[in-house]
């Protein structure tokens, strides 16, 4: 009963969790005046100040700072620049019309914590299971083929995505630390090279901050926006099967193809609709196959 009830409350978190980041891009539209990177920096610096109020208030201080040490520091340090490399990413791609991209990168990532479950984790998988990752795979390689073919287009977001993001997954899952005290540690990482990159903004009269009070307030609960979905995945991913976490990953890249192609009206290209066809197929294969453990 307490394994079941453990592995319940996982799956609330990183539905929870996907369901945030699924519609992150409406809010990030609401940024799109300001520069990617200056988005990126008040993220961290708000979530920073957010996590510490809230490490402060449960009197996590010292435990987390005898975890951050070693093996697990650098594994933070790892995990931070794959985190910082992934917000980067996707808030350029929301603010240049590119959340089909986005959303496909993330589409894509369940095969990376699939493939990194196996070989990193040794988890196993059913037959039927490995048929789905396959099909899946299918219709990544016909879109990179396209991509190719056609000058490349707008794939490096997409797999850029999905790599950085199953890297930091992985890490947050073997790390000897809890969600929170990842978090804290890992923004706290970020810190330095955030507020230099606010500080140069605003010295050179570029700076987004204090110029309108709507959009300062934005930038603020950007803080609130990154910290509540990362805790809820780190949680889930501790609780959960690397596998299991890669098939509620659809629910976020779902939310952002409907609002791409709905409120964004960025261009469907039938090269598209075959590469989500499968990749959905792959998906309905591997949650039937999930139903039974492998043998």
């Amino acid at each position: 009963m307490d394994r079941t009830h453990h592995m319940r409350g996982g799956l609330f978190l990183g539905i929870g969790a996907y369901a945030i980041w699924g519609l992150l891009p409406l809010y990030l539209r609401l940024l799109r005046e300001v520069p990617s990177g200056q988005v990126l920096a008040h993220r961290v610096v708000w979530s920073l100040l957010l996590l510490l109020g809230v490490v402060l208030v449960m009197r996590r201080g010292g435990a987390i700072l005898r975890a951050a040490r070693g093996r697990t520091l650098a594994l933070l340090c790892a995990s931070a620049v794959l985190i910082a490399i992934n917000w980067l990413v996707y808030i350029w791609s929301v603010q240049h019309g590119h959340v089909l991209e986005a959303s496909l990168g993330y589409f894509i990532n369940p095969l990376v914590n699939v493939a990194l479950g196996l070989i990193v984790l040794r988890e196993r998988i059913a037959p039927v299971q490995a048929v789905a990752v396959a099909v899946a795979a299918v219709g990544v390689v016909i879109l990179g083929i396209d991509g190719v073919s056609s000058g490349g287009g707008a794939l490096w977001i997409s797999l850029t995505l999905a790599l950085s993001f199953g890297g930091y997954g992985l890490i947050r899952k073997v790390a000897a630390i809890d969600a929170l005290g990842g978090l804290t540690v890992e923004t706290a990482l970020l810190l330095l090279p955030s507020l230099g990159v606010i500080a140069f903004a605003q010295a050179g009269g570029t700076g987004a901050f204090g110029h309108d009070h709507r959009l300062d307030l934005l930038l603020i609960l950007a803080g609130v926006v990154t910290a509540v979905p990362l805790l809820l995945f780190a949680a889930a991913a501790r609780r959960l099967r690397y596998s299991t976490m890669g098939l509620l990953q659809y629910i976020a890249p779902t939310l952002q193809f409907l609002e791409a192609v709905l409120l964004f009206r960025e261009p469907l290209r039938p090269v598209h609709l075959v590469t989500f066809a499968l990749i959905w197929l792959g998906c309905a294969i591997y949650a039937i196959g999930a139903r039974r453990p492998p043998a």
